[in-house]
């Protein structure tokens, strides 16, 4: 009953989640009942990328919370990506063992390459599921939370938070590249060999990861829905039309742009999370701005504050890389900005935006959101007190 309320509006949401449901289970099934010879035959390789695909689709729907209904353009959600990926690399490494190249039972094979004599404070814990799972969920949050503190607190906004959410990337890219950090350096994490004892080179394991990003991108789209779809969305909603007409009338602004901000980033960590197992390795390269750039991009072309419309746009820009670099690499960066600058000309909405019937309908009170017809929300909706 909650989902089927959480969806009552959303159209596009409930094709959306049919469509995983479906594809998942043809997936799982094709890869374990059909032979390998035969063309319907799913194989590993294509589930994990799958996989990887709907990890992606995650962190679009996180990006989508922060930008398409809270207006908070952040250049820096692979950050929080990254880091959910580190606190998972760091349980796999733990994992290992005296499995290593130089047979350690405790120190990862760097860590002895670098002449460590034992495990940094920071390492303890990692060994367990429960603890490195709390870590995705509290390193990103706990980041998002102490940025968005300092940042909404001196009302940063517009392009100087987009360029300080970029900074703030960048300077962990420069940190995690350095050695002496405890993070693998340059060469990151790798080598894994079995998440909760099972070997991640099984077929079983891999399709078991796909199965969880499924039900992640699911629930995290569910959450984000229950959001918009609650008060605090609608504040939010307003925040990003008119901040200083929701300041004005009494709502403490700041507070609720960090909250938002941080469950955007938390999800991105989860999705970081399931992301590092599936691909077999994180390494400083994750931080890269422009990762995050692409994630804005796959926002924009899918259609900002739809959420559908930003797993949409992940789903078909990473399928279109997938498809270029292996084709045509030279050509892949110019193709992707040609799409960009195309739907930004011609499709302001986005790809969703061609099935909206009100698209055309410019209105600055709301972006088209998930196909829900009750009305724009504005401040005249909000109550006129404060909160």
């Amino acid at each position: 009953m909650l989902i089927k309320s959480l969806l009552a509006n959303d159209r596009g949401g409930r094709i959306l989640l049919t469509a995983l449901l479906l594809v998942s289970v043809a997936v799982v099934a094709s890869n374990q009942l059909l032979p390998q010879d035969s063309m319907l035959h799913v194989p590993t390789y294509t589930v994990t990328l799958l996989g990887k695909y709907l990890c992606y689709a995650l962190l679009a729907v996180a990006v989508d919370l922060a930008w398409g209904y809270l207006g908070i353009l952040s250049l820096g959600h692979g950050a929080f990506f990254a880091l959910g990926g580190y606190a998972m690399g760091m349980y796999l490494m733990r994992q290992i063992g005296d499995r290593g190249v130089y047979g350690n039972p405790e120190l990862p094979d760097f860590m002895v390459f670098l002449n460590w004599q034992e495990l940094p404070w920071f390492w303890s814990g990692f060994d367990q599921f429960w603890f490195a799972m709390i870590m995705v969920l509290l390193v990103p949050g706990l980041l998002a939370f102490a940025f968005g503190w300092l940042a909404f607190r001196s009302r940063v906004t517009g392009v100087y938070l987009s360029i300080i959410t970029q900074a703030l990337t960048y300077a962990l890219m420069l940190a995690f590249f350095r050695n002496e950090m405890g993070f693998g350096g340059n060469n990151g994490l790798t080598d894994f060999k079995d998440i909760l004892g099972f070997s991640l080179q099984a077929d079983s394991t891999r399709l078991g990861l796909f199965i969880a990003s499924a039900i992640a991108l699911a629930a995290g789209y569910l959450l984000c829905r229950s959001v918009t779809n609650s008060r605090l969305g609608r504040v939010s909603v307003a925040i990003r039309d008119s901040e200083d007409r929701v300041r004005f009338i009494g709502y403490r602004v700041e507070k609720i742009k960090l909250a938002v901000f941080t469950l955007s980033a938390v999800l991105a960590g989860v999705a970081g999370a399931l992301y590092v197992p599936q691909v077999g390795i994180i390494n400083p390269n994750e931080f890269s701005p422009l990762n995050s750039i692409e994630a804005v991009v796959w926002v924009a072309i899918g259609g900002r504050g739809t959420l559908f419309g930003a797993v949409v746009g992940a789903l078909l820009v990473n399928y279109g890389k997938s498809y270029f670099t292996a084709a045509m690499p030279e050509a892949w960066l110019f193709a992707l900005g040609a799409i960009f600058v195309l739907v930004t000309l011609f499709l302001p909405r986005g790809i969703v935006g061609l099935f909206n019937r009100d698209s055309d309908q410019p209105s600055k009170a709301r972006h088209p959101t998930d196909g829900d017809d009750s009305g724009p929300v504005t401040t005249a909706a909000l109550p006129q007190e404060a909160h």
